[in-house]
């Protein structure tokens, strides 16, 4: 498979998944495939289905003139060039069924989640031997999926729906619509069109990977050539040695993560992290004790989100629930700041939350990342804090909070990650400042480095940025990004060069 790059095996555990076919270099290409189908994601509100932006579900709200299901005013312009949209709107057209308006747009709405499982239906249509191939060996969980509370759900929204008012149950069977709902359940990754609007596809090359919470393997999907994905080895990988993908965001802790896998994955994850109270040494979960002000609470079962948490330095236990309840309450009061306007006091609110639980979280918590990862964006962009106007002390922050989160990206995500690009992409900037700032009060150098030191840091890691982002879809943010940072590169290069 994927030119010798891997081999498929197969165990019980597992089921099949993908081992070095050779001695993997870091960035090697494993693979590239086209998606099966693409489409909206459970629960997604109004979008257009073609370009899948958000678009009015109300009565006035732009739809396709030959079939009634939204398209934005873009895509309902160009008919004759429809891709996505195409093979349903016939399907819809045929037996005049068509999209009831809804009073809020933002809420999700039921009778899009039907419009991927069709897909897949009808390119299975369309492409028998693919299907045969590629699709039939994959794992789509049917035992354990008509005991969860969803089966029915969809059996009344998704398999009625198309086999009654749209006519396909001559076409496909009450199994098969069930089959394919599941397969996108168990086995489809998120994208993201080029401006950046969500999306599922079902890839089943990336679906044979096992998971695992610290991958070694990263893909790249790209819109503006049909969704078409590359998969490429973060680390070097020796020959034999399992490949990894991960279905959940890594950012996120054990709890979290186990939830997820056991709601859409129907597996518990019993990876080294996950099995590790401190996630590898990181403490991502971890609480700090106030009771002896010195003493880290853990959890005494990393697999039970309903086990004691028990301080490590004074034996002081509360409940997995207690944790959880918690946790939650600083997540509700965060996602609040998410609402607020893109001025000053957004970039402080996030400040003055980080200060608050300071004395509550782990300085690695996955809370407390997940808030330097909002201050980084914003450090530098929001008016008042503009890079041109921040200070060095407010320069000085944004580098320790992008050295933070690499810091966890090297445990979590090692090697050649997106995630790690974009924090040195964020990096760059303010190391390039802060030398400036420096050489221009007349130091020669700064933490022992001259400015030429300094600038050929900074040259490096956008080096590593541009070599890790040029992987991706140019036309999309990531992309461009890409093409910004070589130029800023070759930029910098000239300005070292003038220091000789």
């Amino acid at each position: 498979m994927g030119d010798g790059t891997y081999n498929v095996l197969e165990c019980p555990e597992l089921g099949r998944y993908g081992v070095a076919g050779r001695d993997l270099k870091a960035g090697d290409r494993l693979f590239e495939e086209r998606p099966f189908a693409v489409g909206p994601k459970l629960d997604s509100p109004p979008l257009c289905l073609e370009c899948c932006c958000p678009v009015d579900g109300g009565d006035t709200g732009p739809r396709c003139a030959r079939c009634g299901w939204p398209l934005c005013e873009d895509c309902s312009g160009a008919t004759d060039q429809l891709v996505y949209h195409r093979d349903e709107c016939e399907v819809f057209s045929a037996c005049g069924v068509r999209f009831r308006p809804v009073d809020d747009s933002t809420a999700g709405c039921v009778q899009l989640d039907c419009i991927t499982p069709l897909r897949v239906l009808l390119a299975k249509e369309a492409d028998e031997a693919r299907w045969m191939r590629e699709i039939e060996p994959m794992e789509y969980h049917d035992a354990e999926r008509r005991e969860s509370a969803n089966w029915k759900v969809d059996e009344n929204n998704i398999v009625a729906f198309l086999r009654g008012p749209c006519k396909l149950g001559d076409r496909f069977t009450a199994e098969l619509v069930q089959r394919a709902i599941g397969l996108l359940d168990v086995n489809a990754f998120e994208g993201r069109t080029c401006n950046g609007y969500s999306l599922r596809g079902l890839y089943p090359q990336l679906a044979i990977m096992a998971h695992n919470c610290v991958p070694n393997v990263v893909h790249s999907i790209h819109p503006s050539d049909g969704f078409r994905l590359e998969a490429r080895v973060a680390v070097d990988v020796p020959e034999g040695e399992k490949l990894y993908t991960t279905y959940t965001y890594t950012l996120t802790g054990t709890v979290a993560r186990q939830s997820i896998l056991k709601m859409s994955k129907f597996f518990t994850c019993h990876c080294t992290r996950c099995l590790d109270p401190t996630e590898l040494g990181t403490h991502f979960s971890t609480l700090l004790c106030n009771k002896c002000h010195a003493g880290f609470i853990i959890t005494t079962d990393p697999l039970d989100e309903n086990a004691e948490w028990r301080c490590a330095q004074c034996n002081f236990k509360t409940s997995g629930a207690a944790v959880q309840k918690a946790v939650m309450t600083i997540h509700n009061e965060i996602d609040e700041l998410a609402c607020l306007e893109y001025e000053a006091s957004r970039l402080e609110s996030y400040e003055s939350v980080y200060k608050k639980y300071r004395s509550v979280l782990h300085p690695q918590h996955f809370i407390n990342t997940s808030i330097r990862h909002s201050l980084i964006e914003l450090y530098g962009r929001i008016p008042g804090y503009e890079m041109a106007e921040l200070p060095d002390i407010l320069l000085e922050r944004k580098v320790e909070l992008c050295r933070s989160i690499l810091r966890v990206l090297d445990v979590f995500e090692p090697g050649k990650s997106r995630a790690r690009a974009m924090i040195l992409y964020e990096l760059h900037a303010p190391l390039i400042m802060l030398a400036q700032s420096a050489f221009t009060r007349g130091e020669d150098n700064r933490d022992g480095k001259s400015l030429k030191q300094q600038l050929t840091e900074a040259a490096h890691i956008l080096e590593e940025c541009g070599e890790i982002l040029e992987w991706e879809d140019p036309m999309t943010p990531e992309g461009i990004l890409a093409n910004v940072a070589k130029q800023s590169l070759a930029q910098l290069r000239q300005s070292i060069e003038t220091l000789d």
